[in-house]
């Protein structure tokens, strides 16, 4: 099982904060395929994942698209930070 967790402006326009899905029995699992699961829920998904840059951390660090994901690791998406 992964835990997928979306914060700020990317969880407002999903409408949602958090996912549970189960881990791809074959192969390994990388960031980008995820990206490429949850786009494929539907045209809102599409869009917050290929219009909107976003940053992931895995188990609270900081990673890259092509960082593999294990099973049981809790996968966070949220949009760059802004300040002034």
């Amino acid at each position: 099982m992964i835990r997928v967790l979306f914060f700020a402006q990317l969880r407002e326009s999903l409408g949602c904060d958090e996912l549970n899905l189960d881990y791809p029995a074959a192969g390994s699992f990388t960031v980008e395929n995820l990206m490429k699961q949850l786009q494929g829920r539907g045209e809102l998904w599409r869009s917050a994942f290929v219009e909107t840059k976003v940053l992931v951390a895995i188990n609270q660090q900081m990673v890259k698209p092509q960082s593999v994901i294990s099973d049981g690791d809790e996968v966070a998406f949220f949009p760059p930070v802004t300040g002034g």
